[in-house]
């Protein structure tokens, strides 16, 4: 074989690892981008389960809070009612 045939040889292999190398390169690029857009989108998720956590633990603690009022409430109309009532001693 003559020596241009060796030097096309040698070409045409650099040309081919080269659209391979770029390929492999831009196909890790992509799977980066989809990585970064998925966890995107789980942050978000996230964020919203985190508020609706602490809206609902809002909502517990006034509820507790109303309890603890309607709790002392009715202990004060107990007192009162043993007040009002002839047969219990004071």
């Amino acid at each position: 074989m003559s020596t241009w045939i060796w030097i096309l040889i040698a070409v045409a292999a650099v040309v081919v690892l080269a659209l391979v190398y770029f390929s492999a390169r831009r196909a890790q690029v992509r799977r980066v981008e989809e990585k970064r857009g998925e966890a995107r989108e789980l942050r978000q998720q996230s964020e919203a389960q985190a508020r609706k956590a602490q809206e609902r633990s809002a909502a517990a603690d006034e509820m507790a809070e109303r309890a603890r009022a309607d709790q002392q409430e009715a202990q004060l109309i107990g007192q009162r009612a043993n007040e009002v009532d002839p047969d219990v001693e004071n």
